[in-house]
C-alpha cells in the first residue's frame, strides 16, 4: 500500500510519509474554525477534485488562490496546484460525488466540502454511498477527504466516522487571551493514531504551535 503525503509536513512526519492510498479521511471541526486551511493543504500535493456542497465554486477558488499566495507551500510537491473545483447538485449531491470519484485521476485527492447535505439522506442510502466512494477511491489509489462540521450533524455522522479509515478531530478553544487549535487523530486504520493532540497555528497558514500551555 502506497503512502501519499497530506500536504502538511508535520503530519507526514508523524505518519511515516503520509496516509495510505485508498483511505477515506474525515476532518471534523467547528464551523467557525480555520479548518478550511487544513482542507486546502490536503488538496495541494496531487491532482484534486474539490466538490463544494454549500459554497459556490467561485468562492472556493478565490479562497484557494488567496491562501496559495500567502507565502507558504508547506508540504507541497513543487507547489503545483492542480485543483478542479465543482459545485454539486444542491438537491442530490451524492450522484455528483460518486461520478467525480469514478473519474478520479490515479493517486489524486477527492475533497467533499462539506458532508452535511449528503448525510441528510436515509441511512441505508448513505451507507451504500460511502461504501461505493471508498471502493472508487481505492481503485484510483487516491485519497478522499470529507470535511465534516460539528454541531450540525444528524444521525448519519456515526456512519461517516465508522466507514472512514482516518478521523481528524480539530478542537478549537477560545480563552480570554488566545485561540488554541488542537488536532486529535483518534482513528487511523492501517497505521498508528497520534498518542497526543497536536497543537497547531491556524492563521493564514498551517504550522505547529510550539508555545507552552500555561495552566
Amino acid at each position: 500500500m502506497e503512502t501519499l503525503p497530506t500536504g502538511i509536513s508535520v503530519l507526514d512526519r508523524e505518519f511515516g510519509g503520509g496516509l495510505p492510498s485508498g483511505s477515506v479521511v474525515v476532518l471534523k471541526a467547528d464551523p467557525a474554525s480555520q479548518s478550511e486551511l487544513i482542507v486546502d493543504r490536503f488538496s495541494r500535493p496531487r491532482k484534486c477534485r474539490y466538490l463544494t456542497t454549500v459554497r459556490s465554486a467561485d468562492a472556493v477558488e478565490a479562497s484557494l488562490v488567496l491562501d496559495g499566495a500567502s507565502g507558504s507551500d508547506d508540504g507541497v510537491e513543487g507547489g503545483d496546484r492542480k485543483t478542479v473545483v465543482e459545485e454539486t447538485d444542491r438537491e442530490d449531491p451524492i450522484g455528483d460525488v460518486l461520478a467525480a470519484a469514478a473519474d478520479l485521476p490515479e493517486r489524486a485527492t477527492l475533497v467533499v466540502d462539506s458532508v452535511e447535505p449528503l448525510e441528510a439522506v436515509d441511512r441505508s442510502r448513505y451507507a451504500s454511498f460511502l461504501t461505493d466512494l471508498r471502493g472508487r477511491v481505492a481503485d484510483a489509489g487516491g485519497i478522499a477527504v470529507i470535511h465534516a462540521f460539528k454541531g450540525e450533524s444528524g444521525d448519519n455522522r456515526v456512519v461517516t466516522e465508522q466507514i472512514a479509515d482516518v478521523v481528524f478531530d480539530l478542537r478549537t478553544t477560545v480563552t480570554g487571551t488566545e485561540i488554541v487549535n488542537r488536532l486529535i487523530v483518534p482513528k487511523f486504520r492501517g497505521g498508528a493514531a497520534l498518542e497526543e493532540p497536536l497543537k497547531l497555528k491556524l492563521t493564514d497558514t498551517v504550522s505547529v504551535d510550539t508555545s507552552r500551555d500555561i495552566a
